[in-house]
């Protein structure tokens, strides 16, 4: 079965709410106002996808660390390893300003989607992973976009 449980991609998508306000912020200078005025500076332009980015890759790895316990033996430790990857990208990666910051994240998921597609691949994770995360990593990076560009 390759079709998305609607529960996990009505969520995922929702998940995408704080990259594409961000970009409509950056985009749209108007909004950077408003945004400010009624929900915080923290919470509008890059501040919000870069700060938000780098903890959806951290719960990224708890998600692929979840595969690993599916493992066993050698196949297992080397997914506990690749599972902090991104966690530990985010940590180190996402300092030094917006546009370096975003063009980090952009790598980050980009990369995820590869440790997405191995453990795929190995059957850890569900058979309808990939159609969800290939959506849902093209959105991320295409909001972050304005941000580099």
């Amino acid at each position: 079965m390759n079709t998305i449980p609607r529960p996990a991609l009505i969520l995922g998508l929702a998940g995408l709410i704080p990259f594409l306000w961000g970009a409509a912020t950056v985009m749209r200078p108007e909004l950077v106002v408003w945004g400010t005025q009624n929900i915080g500076a923290r919470f509008v332009g890059p501040y919000v996808q870069l700060f938000y980015g780098a903890v959806i890759l951290s719960f990224m790895s708890g998600v692929l660390w979840g595969f690993a316990t599916k493992a066993t033996g050698r196949m297992a430790t080397a997914g506990y390893v690749l599972s902090v990857v991104p966690a530990l990208w985010a940590f180190f990666m996402t300092g030094g300003g917006p546009v370096e910051a975003a063009m980090n994240l952009i790598a980050g998921f980009l990369a995820l989607l590869l440790l997405d597609w191995h453990f795929w691949r190995l059957e850890l994770a569900p058979p309808w992973w990939m159609h969800l995360r290939i959506l849902l990593t093209a959105i991320v990076v295409l909001s972050l976009l304005p941000v580099v560009i």
